[in-house]
């Protein structure tokens, strides 16, 4: 592990977002901890020991946010390979791969890319094999779909990928899903080298310390990558400058694994279901637009086996949940679990559901009694929700209105850890928070604070560190600086709004998200009193 700071170092003259003192304007570090925050005139008594001030000139300092739910791998081969994310036809995204094969130096290998989305092309259907085919040139490619629940593959690739045609999900002309889409994209990792796989985990720490980032979750498993991809990537961040990398190993009976690689739960993408883009997320009732209701991946048998044997074991369990039907199991899993080993043993270790985009009032008062997090992404609902946006054509306006409710949660006591599923949406912070505050459904809106609260605080208590994501003295020196124009409390509630905007109430600003508008720009990030990124 690489050595931690121990200099001193003063910020003063902006904005500092702290409970400790809602007007604070200065802040001092000393190690890798918060020494102090205050006034700008308390600072002076500070200066002369500093070994550097910070000027801050107006900027605003607040916690580093915690993405947490991370892809690491995936996202850095989106970030420096093939990304047809925004693609606005077939032929473009055909126009666009023919350009990234024939680009390529290297010769033989599997290429991977990511990011189609068929819902808003004029042509309203993926690829054919064929047309992929002669796209990639006759190279072995790998396109995963925006959801990374299903999945393109040329002729080469299926050759390589064993028993392909007898597995659940084959398709032999069009996209591939289930364990299919399991096997090609266990194909296309396996031929990565490790250089490979280094570069594409470092574009996204260094992405991640760009914009503020200061931890990331790291969801792995056998489905999703493998064993070898975690330990590089734990590796890589205990070593590197960049944004520390907490690893869950979704696995079931993976309790063993996880505690061998270091991770700190056997759960992340755990799937019970697949995705609602793909038609593989599990309904009760059928999609508007296929006459099923999805895949179902796990029981609730199952759930409750894994939930009780990482309670026993003291270790947190996960799932990945999108439709009702199976966060239903888990539910009924979960608490299935509780009454063999105890419910508050199950609470206690605060296990957590993905996604959970599928909730009604029941089962969002089911998560409180039974203590789950909700690991949730609010830029699913600012690419996909509206009135025309996928969730509608795959569910219907009436289902897709209840999806990510974001506000009945909070309401109910759930804790909210909010990330990106990069590379399924981008790491985007503040775009993160804006999606939140602005929902696209008014009745699931919440406060830029509490979204804010959930990006940072939330991500360090669903791995069981209350204490972290907060400037407050003592606590661990994570911090970012921002540029950010005339700060502003926003709240879906106007009187709300405009009792935290009096002084009397001492709620701290912060930027104004209201769409339209600049986003936030990092100038500095700060992991443990070290300086990760510098603008």
């Amino acid at each position: 592990m690489t050595e931690r700071t121990s200099r001193t170092v003063l910020l003063r003259g902006g904005a500092v977002y702290s409970p400790a003192d809602p007007f604070a304007t200065a802040m001092l570090v000393e190690g890798g901890h918060i020494a102090w925050v205050g006034s700008d005139g308390a600072a002076e008594a500070y200066a002369g020991t500093a070994d550097e001030i910070v000027e801050l000139d107006g900027a605003l300092v607040t916690p580093a946010f915690v993405d947490a739910h991370v892809h690491a791998t995936a996202t850095g081969l989106a970030l420096t390979g093939l990304d047809l994310t925004g693609s606005p036809s077939l032929a473009a995204a055909l126009a666009a791969v023919t350009a990234f094969v024939e680009a390529r130096t290297e010769t033989g290998g599997v290429l991977i890319g990511h990011g189609w989305d068929e819902t808003g092309w004029p042509e309203g259907r993926p690829p054919t094999l064929a047309e992929l085919d002669e796209a990639a040139r006759g190279a072995a490619l790998y396109l995963s779909r925006t959801d990374v629940h299903s999945a393109l593959a040329t002729t080469a690739l299926r050759t390589l990928t064993e028993s392909l045609a007898e597995r659940p999900g084959h398709d032999a002309e069009g996209p591939l899903t289930k364990d299919a889409h399991h096997a090609v994209r266990r194909t296309a990792l396996a031929h990565l080298t490790p250089e490979q796989r280094r570069q594409a985990q470092r574009a996204t720490l260094a992405r991640a310390a760009e914009l503020g980032i200061g931890a990331l979750h790291e969801c792995a498993g056998p489905e999703i990558s493998s064993e070898a991809d975690l330990a590089a990537l734990l590796a890589l961040a205990a070593d590197g400058d960049g944004p520390e990398v907490f690893g869950y190993w979704g696995e079931l009976g993976g309790i063993e694994t996880a505690r061998r690689l270091g991770a700190v739960g056997a759960a992340g993408d755990l799937f019970v279901d697949g995705a609602l883009g793909s038609r593989t997320a599990c309904l009760h009732a059928a999609y508007a637009d296929a006459e099923h209701t999805g895949t179902a991946y796990l029981t609730a048998e199952q759930v409750a086996d894994h939930v009780a044997a990482c309670t026993e074991a003291g270790l947190q369990a996960g799932f990945h949940a999108i439709g009702d039907a199976a966060v239903a199991a888990v539910i009924e899993g979960v608490r299935a679990a509780g009454e063999r080993v105890g419910t508050d043993r199950v609470r206690a270790l605060r296990h957590r559901v993905e996604h959970a985009e599928a909730l009604d009032d029941e089962a969002i008062a089911a998560f409180a009694e039974l203590g789950l997090t909700a690991s949730v992404q609010p830029a699913f609902d600012a690419a996909w929700g509206g009135p025309d946006g996928m969730y509608v054509q795959r569910l219907g306006a009436e289902r897709a209105a209840g999806l990510n409710p974001y506000a009945a949660l909070l309401r109910a006591g759930v804790p909210l850890a909010f990330g990106s599923d990069a590379p399924v949406t981008p790491l985007d912070p503040w775009g993160t928070v804006r999606a939140a505050a602005f929902h696209r459904t008014l009745e699931h809106r919440i406060s830029v604070r509490a979204a804010f609260t959930a990006h940072t605080r939330g991500g360090w208590r669903a791995i069981g560190r209350d204490q972290d994501g907060v400037l407050v003295p003592g606590a661990v020196a994570n911090y970012a600086i921002w540029a950010a124009d005339e700060l502003v409390v926003q709240a879906p509630d106007s009187r709300v709004a405009g009792w935290s905007t009096d002084p009397r109430s001492g709620t701290p600003g912060l930027p104004d998200l209201t769409p339209g508008r600049e986003l936030p720009l990092c100038l500095r990030t700060v992991v443990r009193g070290r300086t990760v990124y510098q603008r």
